[in-house]
């Protein structure tokens, strides 16, 4: 069936023919109930805003920008836009509006598809600057209804036009999709811009089919598989491992009812497989450590016993020994009263495998999950690759480890010491931007493309790759030695009371040293248990009793490192990274260099010698006021 398929359209028209109206596609939960709809019902939303978009003039080739949460919409118009030929340009949700004019006007975006009113007032704000752009689809009216604008149209009326084109020429959505090829262009994915501004990933229905099948290699999805759909469709996680596995394999979707509502979805789809960002592993570590803390005694007790007994198993398993007849009972019994209760509200009873991505997972938190019998693997690559390249094979983990290359993927590195990928996945280059294209992707003498990561790592005597870090951000220490900050961030993180870390280190430097964010919630639960009282954020993170509490942590973590690297000093942060401010990425990745430039004088006071360093913060009281403060951050110095 599968072999004349070449995109995800083609794909999506097997699978509605194969099962029809007799198998459910999708979910979605609204107003309490989930809301069931058939492969036949997916096929007409598909076919009629496919012949919609064509009516409004949708030529092959074109490009669609699309925002929005989550929503069957969103997937039903994803498909319908390839199908008529084009590729859609993924725009985050919280992006501002200068933002999403930059990528819509770089990708010459011909439509934009936004969900909501708050998204269509994005647009109106910036039509100026997108010009291009002949109509802005919507498919929540709530707070539209009074808009008197033509530039804006509904889900509907696409689709009304759409069925008009259907009745006048019945095989139209046939003969469209079956114009496709696997070399066309499925998806411009922005980079986050950790360094500049986003480039256009140009991936074809090739690379991302390709990327997919990678996966299902060694982790099988079948018709009778759940999949939650949460992570943002812009990020080149979701199209892969969700829409791509859909249309491929029948794997049903999921949709939250808000995306305040995920976690209580995820309990009750109970998914086969998980993906989630290290931040929300990191996220899930953090809770449940607090929540045991706050547990009933015998709660506590049994965590505290069984623990390491999952531990145990975990270490015994993935070190290849074989696991004693007492271990095996202890661990049952432990699974019984403990982890299996547990994973149920985690909601992941039926989970066979799970992913993370993004920054490094610490190894103690890739522990912390197998001790409580959650199959998770690490996954590594980047949106130039159509997502994984490597991933970790169940029985064969290394938590120090992204995992062996994927199927038919080859990875190698440079003298340089970077991590370099070949293989069908690799992107077709960047969009209008051949010199970037000509630095990143370079051909060998075999004829081979290969991408050029930017990250440094190296290839283990089993065939594991070990991610450093990028290049540009590894330390080199006071000894000559080069060193990861992201291990050390990664450590640290692991605490529940720390929310986010920046290691800084360099040439110029004698010792490390680090910013830390602590995690407000959790800090001022424990503040609160402990009768210690506080106002704001700033008020909180400088208390003497909560720098005791994070220096506990550091000097923990300080053990496992070389003595070179070890954190000498730390401030705690009077506010959070912001993705607004430009402090970090949408997918919460660090602008290192931004931030070293925007905290000079606190990082100067760590390596001069201050006690403080005064500042002027933001506060957001807790009736709602916003402010200014000026402040005093203390300098924390440990002994060497």
């Amino acid at each position: 069936m599968t072999e004349q398929a070449q995109t995800i359209p083609q794909y999506f028209l097997l699978q509605a023919k194969k099962y029809g109206a007799n198998k459910i596609a999708l979910r979605q939960k609204e107003f309490g109930i989930w809301r069931e709809f058939t492969w036949q019902d997916s096929y007409e939303q598909v076919r009629d805003f496919a012949l919609g978009m064509i009516v409004l003039g949708l030529q092959r080739g074109d490009h669609v920008a699309t925002v929005g949460d989550n929503d069957r919409q969103y997937l039903w118009a994803y498909i319908g836009i390839q199908a008529a030929g084009a590729a859609v340009v993924g725009l985050y949700t919280d992006s501002t509006p200068n933002e999403m004019a930059y990528v819509i006007d770089h990708s010459d975006a011909a439509f934009v598809l936004a969900k909501d009113q708050e998204q269509c007032d994005k647009m109106l704000e910036i039509r100026d600057k997108i010009p291009r752009v002949k109509k802005v689809i919507y498919w929540d009216e709530r707070g539209l209804w009074n808009y008197n604008e033509d530039w804006l149209i509904s889900f509907e009326e696409v689709q009304a036009l759409g069925r008009e084109l259907a009745q006048k020429e019945p095989t139209r959505f046939e003969t469209e999709v079956a114009l496709g090829k696997g070399s066309d262009l499925a998806t411009l994915c922005y980079t986050s811009g950790t360094t500049g501004l986003p480039k256009g990933v140009m991936l074809t229905h090739e690379n991302l089919l390709y990327s997919n099948k990678a996966y299902l290699d060694v982790d099988p999805r079948y018709d009778t598989d759940n999949h939650v759909s949460f992570l943002p469709m812009g990020w080149i996680a979701e199209p892969v491992l969700g829409i791509a596995p859909h249309v491929y394999a029948g794997m049903i979707m999921n949709f939250p009812e808000e995306p305040e509502t995920v976690q209580e979805n995820i309990r009750e789809i109970a998914p086969d497989n998980l993906f989630y960002s290290s931040r929300l592993w990191d996220t899930l570590v953090a809770m449940v450590q607090v929540r045991m803390k706050d547990s009933t005694w015998l709660n506590r007790k049994l965590y505290e016993w069984f623990l390491p007994v999952g531990y145990k198993m975990a270490d015994q398993k993935f070190a290849g020994k074989s696991v004693g007849l007492g271990l095996r009972l202890a661990y049952m019994l432990g699974d019984w009263l403990v982890f299996r209760p547990l994973r149920d509200k985690l909601g992941m009873s039926r989970l066979r495998s799970a992913y993370t991505a993004g920054s490094a997972l610490s190894p103690d938190a890739m522990r912390f999950f197998h001790a409580l019998g959650i199959n998770l693997k690490q996954v590594y690559g980047s949106t130039e690759v159509s997502g994984g390249a490597t991933l970790h094979r169940d029985n064969d983990i290394k938590f120090a480890s992204v995992g062996k290359p994927a199927p038919g993927i080859e990875v190698k590195i440079s003298e340089k010491g970077e991590i370099l990928i070949s293989g069908p996945t690799v992107m077709k280059g960047y969009y209008k931007n051949p010199e970037a294209t000509a630095k990143d992707i370079v051909v060998d003498e075999n004829g081979r493309r290969w991408f050029c990561t930017g990250d440094a790592g190296y290839i283990d005597e089993d065939g594991h790759l070990i991610y450093l870090d990028r290049m540009k951000d590894m330390l080199t220490l006071a000894n000559g030695e080069r060193f990861s900050p992201q291990f050390i961030e990664g450590r640290l993180k692991f605490s529940p009371y720390i929310r986010d870390v920046m290691a800084i280190g360099g040439e110029t430097r004698e010792f490390v040293t680090a910013l830390i964010i602590i995690d407000f919630e959790n800090v001022g639960r424990w503040a609160e248990q402990r009768g210690i009282g506080y106002t704001t954020f700033v008020d909180l993170s400088q208390r003497p009793e909560v720098y005791a509490l994070i220096q506990e942590a550091v000097n923990e973590v300080n053990k496992s490192l070389p003595e070179a690297a070890r954190v000498r000093r730390f401030v705690l942060m009077h506010k959070e990274f912001d993705a607004d401010e430009a402090e970090m990425t949408r997918t919460r990745k660090l602008r290192r260099g931004f931030l070293a430039d925007r905290y000079r004088e606190i990082i100067e006071a760590m390596y001069n010698g201050q006690s403080e360093v005064k500042v002027r913060a933001p506060v957001k009281y807790r009736d709602g006021r916003e402010g200014f403060v000026e402040t005093a951050v203390r300098v924390a110095s440990l002994a060497t």
